[in-house]
């Protein structure tokens, strides 16, 4: 926790952090998402972030964002290299364990997307978010879904907020949204109103 920078503001928007699921047993759609995202993050001039794997929404992620012009920076612990499968068309750093994957992809992200995933991905989330509500930083966030894969979650933090363990404005640290488009434009409203 000590190691944590607080980043209140930054240059301008270029390099987002997409957090998601690294199993290929998933439902197609999932991947097709993951594969509209990159191509729009390449589109838009933004830099994907994310875990290294080829596997996965990570994969189709990254592989769509590099094949549309896109940059692209995955960080993968060691041991995980074999679980994964690195992707190595795009540039990558390995590094010895999760909590330093984890700080990497913060400090090289101006904000963040949180695709469908399991645990790993809610872990990832809730751990940015934590940071924020700690003010350890103020970088947007956004969960994308078509189908309301993440709307249980938005669910649980109304709970939390009713039983007043988070203030209410604590809602503006994350957006759900549909489309890749839409995901965008409200980061980068987010980020108007944070003055970053």
């Amino acid at each position: 926790m000590d190691d944590i920078k607080k980043t209140h503001t930054t240059s301008k928007l270029s390099s987002i952090c997409v957090y998601c699921g690294a199993s290929d047993a998933v439902n197609p759609k999932y991947i097709d998402l993951a594969k509209r995202l990159g191509t729009q993050l390449a589109k838009s001039g933004l830099r994907l972030v994310y875990g290294g794997g080829g596997v996965g929404l990570m994969g189709a992620c990254a592989r769509a964002a590099h094949e549309a012009g896109g940059e692209v920076l995955g960080i993968m612990p060691r041991f995980l290299l074999d679980k994964e499968r690195i992707y190595t068309e795009v540039e990558h750093r390995i590094v010895d364990d999760m909590h330093t994957r984890k700080m990497m992809m913060f400090e090289e992200a101006d904000a963040f997307i949180v695709l469908p995933g399991g645990i790993g991905t809610l872990e990832e989330a809730v751990e940015i978010l934590s940071w924020a509500r700690l003010g350890l930083h103020a970088k947007p966030m956004a969960f994308l879904d078509e189908d309301g894969f993440w709307q249980p979650f938005f669910e649980l933090i109304e709970k939390i907020i009713e039983g007043g363990f988070i203030p209410a404005d604590f809602r503006s640290a994350m957006v759900h949204c549909r489309t890749p488009d839409e995901t965008l434009d409200a980061i980068k409203a987010r980020r108007i109103v944070l003055d970053l």
